[in-house]
C-alpha cells in the first residue's frame, strides 16, 4: 500500500512539472544561420508541447513560455541592439535579421502561453491580437529576407 501511494506521489510530481526542462539561451536561439524559417524554427523549440492538448499544460509550462520571452527580451536590448549600433554594412544587416528571428522565438513563446491560458478558460483574445499582429510583422520581415545570412550572439541567461 505505501509503495504505490509513493509511486501516486511521484508519478503525479512528474505530471505537475511540464514537458520543458531548464535550457540556456544559446540552447534555444534560432537567431543564427539564413533568415526565412524563423517561425518553424522557433516551433521546433517548443515541439515537446501537446499543441493539440494545450489545456493539459501546466504552470511550469507556462512559466518557461514566460521566461523564453524573458530572456529573449534581454538578449535584445542587452545583446542584438548594442551590437546592431556598433556594427554597419552586411553584418548589421546579418544582426538585425539574427535579432529579428530572436523576436520570433520570443513571440511564438507568447502566443503558445496565450493560448494555453486560452484553453484552460481565461480570456486573452484582446493580448492575443495584439502579439500575433507583432509576431506576423517579425515572420513577414523575415520571410522578406529568406536566404540571407543571420548572426546569433551568445547571450548568458536560463529559462525556468
Amino acid at each position: 500500500m505505501r509503495f504505490s501511494i509513493a509511486l501516486i506521489a511521484a508519478f503525479a510530481a512528474f505530471v505537475q512539472a511540464g514537458v520543458f526542462t531548464k535550457q540556456t539561451y544559446n540552447d534555444i536561439s534560432i537567431s543564427g544561420g539564413v533568415a526565412g524559417n524563423a517561425e518553424e524554427e522557433a516551433l521546433s523549440v517548443f515541439s515537446a508541447l501537446d499543441m493539440n492538448n494545450l489545456a493539459a499544460a501546466d504552470k511550469a509550462d507556462l512559466d518557461f513560455l514566460n521566461s523564453v520571452n524573458q530572456i529573449c527580451n534581454k538578449a535584445e536590448t542587452e545583446a542584438f541592439n548594442p551590437a546592431i549600433e556598433a556594427a554597419s554594412g552586411d553584418a548589421a544587416k546579418a544582426l538585425q535579421r539574427g535579432k529579428i528571428k530572436n523576436k520570433v522565438l520570443k513571440l511564438e513563446a507568447t502566443i503558445i502561453r496565450l493560448k494555453i491560458q486560452q484553453a484552460q478558460g481565461k480570456n486573452v483574445s484582446a493580448q492575443m491580437a495584439k502579439e500575433l499582429k507583432k509576431l506576423n510583422n517579425n515572420i513577414k520581415q523575415d520571410e522578406d529576407e529568406a536566404g540571407q545570412p543571420s548572426t546569433a550572439l551568445s547571450f548568458d541567461a536560463s529559462t525556468k
